[in-house]
């Protein structure tokens, strides 16, 4: 019996990542097809309609959206979006949660933090994995007054928020390890099984 129950619980480790991935995958691509398919539906003439036009439209909105940002009218609406939905209770902290940990897989995102690095504070002997965001503070309206200083995010585990550290360089071990997967490795609290060979040394 100890034998079957621990056979069950990997066939649930297993099962359970995929069946909730193909979950909210089914839920997202049917909440699409529902709410657009029947705008589409009310809006084309009889007979024209065909089902999964709702989804292909969600789509394209979706990539629609995406170019819509690099222009700066639609820019000025979003930040005027963000600064009324920051400023109410409750919405606040789910909305800023969300799209946080939405940010983590945005390219710009990926790109601005592709630097991925061991950082160990002055007098202590652990060590937090993190992310480079800014090695030039020039434009920025503050001076750091650390030496050779470099911008550290650190996450925290199942995405709660994390801190932006300014941190001499000399704390810094670079660590030859993806985006995705360092990311994956902090969120899951490093219970991950999965391993990716990396190579650190001083820059």
């Amino acid at each position: 019996m100890n034998t079957l129950g621990k056979l069950f619980l990997k066939g649930l480790a297993v099962l359970i990542p995929a069946a909730l991935t193909l979950a909210i995958i089914w839920w997202l691509a049917s909440g699409a097809e529902r709410l657009l398919g029947r705008l589409l539906a009310g809006f084309l003439p009889d007979g024209w309609y065909v089902p999964g036009m709702g989804l292909l439209a969600a789509v394209a909105i979706t990539i629609l959206i995406g170019l819509l940002t690099h222009v700066i009218v639609f820019q000025r609406l979003l930040a005027m979006g963000d600064a009324i939905l920051n400023r109410l209770p409750l919405v606040k902290s789910l909305y800023s949660a969300i799209k946080d940990f939405m940010g983590y897989f945005s390219p710009d995102s990926k790109a601005a933090m592709s630097k991925v690095v061991l950082v160990r504070l002055p007098g202590q002997q652990f060590e937090l994995l993190g992310f480079v965001t800014r090695e030039d503070f020039s434009s920025l309206p503050l001076e750091v007054t650390v030496d050779d200083p470099v911008a550290v995010y650190l996450p925290f585990s199942y995405q709660i928020g994390g801190y932006t550290l300014f941190l001499p360089r000399a704390c810094l071990t670079p660590v030859d390890m993806s985006f995705e997967e360092a990311m994956k490795l902090v969120l899951t609290g490093a219970v991950t099984r999965e391993t990716a060979g990396q190579t650190a040394g001083n820059d």
